[in-house]
């Protein structure tokens, strides 16, 4: 027996944050206080491609702050891939954590379906 899941995503585990940075080739996060444009924030600074200020991930809170001056520092769609990664990231080590079998297929739209194997059952 198949069951579809919707993901809000709260960013609150530092590995899978790592993950999702190796997965998209992103450069390591970096934990500390990290300055954005008229603020600061603390947590796991993430750099995206072609953003003038990283993404801070606050793992405490499970929010993301950052500054793209709306589409000119950086564009959506590279954060919208960062929380996708992060959301399949963390949903593979969970499975993993219970034994799991975790497959993965892109599908044409960009989305990602995961698939997990439960151990000794059905997905």
């Amino acid at each position: 027996m198949s069951h579809i899941v919707q993901i809000q995503t709260e960013i609150r585990d530092p590995e899978a944050v790592a993950a999702a940075c190796r997965r998209l080739n992103l450069p390591q996060p970096v934990h500390g206080t990290t300055e954005l444009y008229s603020a600061s924030a603390t947590g796991y600074a993430v750099r995206l491609p072609d953003w003038h200020y990283p993404v801070v991930c606050d793992t405490s809170t499970g929010q993301i702050h950052y500054d793209n001056y709306k589409g000119h520092w950086g564009k959506q769609q590279e954060l919208d891939k960062f929380l996708q990664a992060y959301a399949v990231e963390k949903a593979r080590i969970e499975a993993r954590k219970h034994g799991h079998t975790v497959t993965e297929q892109t599908l044409g739209d960009g989305s990602i379906k995961v698939i997990v194997q439960v151990a000794g059952g059905a997905a």
